[in-house]
């Protein structure tokens, strides 16, 4: 297909009129130079649109652009025909190992294990596509998103809500630092989805309907597992349902501030080292680097003057940053507290209702979602 300029819109009028291609008359007519006619009727007559008579080359017609138009791309389509074919000849050449894969799981199974990244994209996209009413997800560690997934999944997250269909995500605090976050936010607020941050999340989850589920598979990998179970479904459901109740708008984050955002951040640092958490674990529960983790920790110690974590738990417990009563705080400085205060049911009960969840595995992850 020749690209086409405006000299040939004039070459064209002129011949659609007079029927004639008399280059020195075309070019008195339109004002061009003939040498400039001359190369505007080859470019006219390579696109379909200038007939020369068959006997004087000096008459001309112009061709409807539309039968120029079917005379062009009539390869093109029975190219795109013979690609169909092919298409849907590898789709039925594959489609005879679908029933042995199926076999893994009966119709009524309740959960099935996607073992590969390429098979929880897969997943996750025809349960975007057949997603009816409202779309849940978790997001832990939003100050790491991919700016090239994240744009990916903005298109899909888009065309969901174009269908009406409801989207609310949770994300940990630190996304509202994170640039890629904040414009994706945005975006996708914009266009109706709704997103809140928290200082933990009770790990990575993605419902769609109410019906379907998908949580990281547990070994460290990019697979997931799939839900099926409506009981299941719905207890995970309903963690997401306290969790979003509890959490800060990401739309307040102006307003909120950042740094009052950063406060809350330092306070909750501050109940996990009180509860014996580790500095990976406090990075993991808060959606941050390791290195980030440490920063704040060794910012927090200097502030308390500890010299050590039991004594920034101690000078924590005094100052009743832990949440504790002072008094009761005070008595805590004790040879016991640190055991207590490290023991199973002070963590659980610093990690919030839904911690308790397994789901908080790296998988299902940015593989997809980004987000969202």
């Amino acid at each position: 297909m020749p690209d086409l300029e405006d000299a040939d819109l004039d070459v064209y009028g002129w011949v659609l009129e007079h029927r004639s291609l008399e280059v020195d008359a075309v070019a008195s007519a339109t004002g061009r130079d003939p040498e400039e006619v001359r190369r505007s009727t080859q470019r006219l007559r390579r696109a379909h649109l200038l007939h020369l008579g068959p006997e004087e080359t000096s008459v001309a017609f112009a061709v409807a652009p539309d039968t120029a138009a079917s005379q062009l791309v009539a390869p093109l389509e029975v190219q795109i025909r013979e690609r169909e074919r092919m298409i849907s000849g590898i789709r039925a050449e594959l489609g005879r190992f679908e029933p042995q894969y199926l076999q893994r799981r009966s119709a009524g199974e309740s959960l099935e294990v996607l073992e590969t990244l390429q098979d929880v994209r897969g997943a996750l996209n025809r349960a975007s596509d057949a997603c009816a009413r409202e779309m849940l997800t978790s997001q832990p560690g939003g100050g790491s998103r991919v700016p090239e997934a994240m744009q990916e999944a903005l298109r899909r997250d888009e065309a969901m809500l174009k269908r009406g269909i409801s989207i609310r995500s949770l994300y940990h605090h630190t996304a509202r630092f994170n640039g890629p976050s904040q414009a994706y936010v945005a975006a996708a607020s914009a266009l109706g989805a709704e997103y809140r941050t928290a200082h933990e999340l009770f790990g990575r989850l993605i419902v769609f309907d109410r019906e379907l589920a998908f949580i990281p598979a547990q070994d460290g990998s990019w697979g997931a597992v799939v839900i099926r179970e409506p009981s299941t479904v719905a207890y995970l459901c309903s963690i997401f349902e306290q969790t979003w109740d509890l959490a800060t708008p990401f739309s307040n984050a102006a307003g909120q501030g950042l740094e009052e955002v950063a406060r809350e951040i330092h306070e909750t640092i501050i109940k996990l080292l009180g509860a014996g958490l580790k500095d990976e674990a406090i990075a993991r529960r808060l959606g941050m680097s390791l290195r980030t983790a440490r920063r704040h920790i060794a910012d927090i110690m200097e502030e308390l003057g500890a010299g050590s974590r039991f004594q920034a738990g101690v000078a924590a417990a005094m100052r009743g940053l832990l949440g504790a009563d002072p008094g009761v705080a005070s008595a805590a400085a004790g040879p016991g507290a640190a055991s207590a205060a490290a023991g199973p049911g002070a963590a659980s009960a610093a990690a919030g209702p839904g911690v308790a969840s397994g789901a908080a595995g790296p998988g299902v992850a940015s593989a997809d979602r980004p987000e969202g």
